[in-house]
């Protein structure tokens, strides 16, 4: 018998990672000519240790086998929602304007995420209210989309539940071997997003330690910080602004006002806090608490793809 986790505790956590109705970008973006424009550059760093990872018993989910491909080599899957290199920079930050009405052009629609070796990819992306998002699962094994908007004052509100069916392109019989990944058939949803709501979450029914995060943007005025945590903002009109600097698991979302001038490189330095109290219930566990007697069956968790560290 599987052993489900409930959401409950994941909602009532992660309710509160939000920009609440502080950030209501809400006016229609104008595509012009910008003349003249600046540009600016920064890093994001953590101010503190990074929080240890979240840690999965994957006895307790579908699937062992093949989603332990990727684990730590006694039976645990690790989410790691920081990535920080040794100088605590911080990668897959979304840094974005405020309340741009017109400027460059804007593209941005439906983001592509994928569910490759039971985890969603990326981790951090952007979406825009009215679009939606598209899914595609390159796995050998099903997948349960559940998305929710949230916010610190209202919570969170259910966008879509829709299963995500096995690729039929893999053959399940190698399923525990590397194999190259091709996508399969398109799960796209639209959806908008309630007044105040800006944060998307998305998680597996079936594999918990599976999370993808968004955040919505109303113009073209933002950047993901790199593995140096470094990002770049380019054809900005000239004028001052309020800019915002988000990650999923920190409850406060960082801004600062800054001046871009004519022609000009403007630089900005953005420092997280890191989380210090406890933030979540998944933690390792030695001895575990359920061992591969619980599925009355033997099973052979090997980490084929990565051994995680805790």
């Amino acid at each position: 018998m599987k052993i489900c986790i409930s959401l409950t505790v994941f909602l009532f956590v992660y309710s509160s990672f939000s920009l609440g109705s502080s950030v209501d970008l809400i006016h229609a973006y104008e595509v012009t000519e910008v003349t003249n424009a600046g540009s600016l550059e920064g890093v994001v760093m953590l101010l503190g240790p990074p929080p240890e990872p979240k840690a999965y018993n994957l006895v307790t989910f579908p699937d062992p086998e093949y989603c332990g491909r990727i684990s730590t080599g006694n039976g645990w899957r690790l989410l790691r929602d920081f990535l920080v290199n040794d100088q605590r920079q911080v990668q897959d930050v979304v840094v974005f304007f405020e309340k741009i009405q017109a400027g460059k052009p804007f593209s941005l629609s439906v983001p592509r995420i994928s569910a490759q070796d039971c985890q969603f990819r990326p981790f951090t992306t952007i979406i825009r209210s009215g679009h939606g998002v598209e899914v595609i699962n390159m796995d050998p094994v099903m997948h349960d989309i559940q998305a929710y908007e949230t916010s610190k004052r209202q919570g969170a509100r259910v966008l879509f539940n829709s299963p995500l069916p096995f690729n039929r392109l893999h053959h399940r019989g190698d399923m525990h071997a590397s194999h190259s990944h091709s996508p399969s058939e398109s799960l796209v949803r639209q959806f908008s997003l309630s007044k105040g709501r800006k944060t998307f979450v998305m998680q597996c029914g079936f594999h918990a330690f599976m999370e993808s995060w968004a955040i919505a943007v109303e113009n073209p005025y933002y950047a993901f910080t790199d593995s140096n945590g470094r990002f770049l903002i380019d054809q900005i009109p000239p004028g001052t602004y309020r800019v915002h600097a988000w990650h999923p698991s920190i409850r406060e979302v960082i801004a600062q006002t800054i001046t871009i001038n004519s022609e000009e490189r403007a630089l900005l330095t953005f420092r997280l806090p890191a989380p210090s109290k406890r933030r979540t219930a998944h933690k390792l566990r030695t001895p575990s608490r359920f061992t591969p007697a619980a599925l009355g069956r033997p099973i052979n968790i090997q980490p084929l793809l990565e051994r995680q560290v805790p």
